[in-house]
């Protein structure tokens, strides 16, 4: 069987992708539509995010506990993210990314230091 903790990031990093057009694309697509239209849009893609969050937490959980899938969520979004905001959204890069990367090494070493 292939191993859960490999299976959970891959469908973690796919929705992060959902999950990051969801919470942002809107800004530069519809930003002269009303609220409610970008909401409404936002949750249909939404829907797609949470097809694959919620079974690759399930499958994630049988290997790693809930904080240990929560840090590795963050990292995955961070690193989906980073680039959407610079190449979709045109953002520039900051020097703080680089500090918030550190920042989640960190967290990713004291939560995953029992398996090192």
């Amino acid at each position: 069987m292939p191993n859960p903790v490999v299976i959970s990031i891959v469908l973690l990093l796919c929705s992060n992708v959902f999950m990051t057009f969801a919470w942002y694309a809107h800004l530069k697509e519809l930003h002269g539509k009303p609220w409610i239209i970008a909401a409404l849009i936002s949750w249909g893609i939404a829907l797609f995010e949470y097809l694959l969050q919620v079974p690759a937490n399930r499958i994630g959980y049988t290997a790693l506990s809930v904080g240990q899938l929560k840090i590795m969520q963050e990292v995955i979004t961070l690193s989906i993210f980073v680039p959407f905001s610079v190449f979709y959204l045109r953002e520039p890069l900051k020097l703080d990314y680089l500090w918030v990367g550190l920042c989640l090494f960190l967290a990713v070493y004291f939560m995953f230091r029992e398996k090192f």
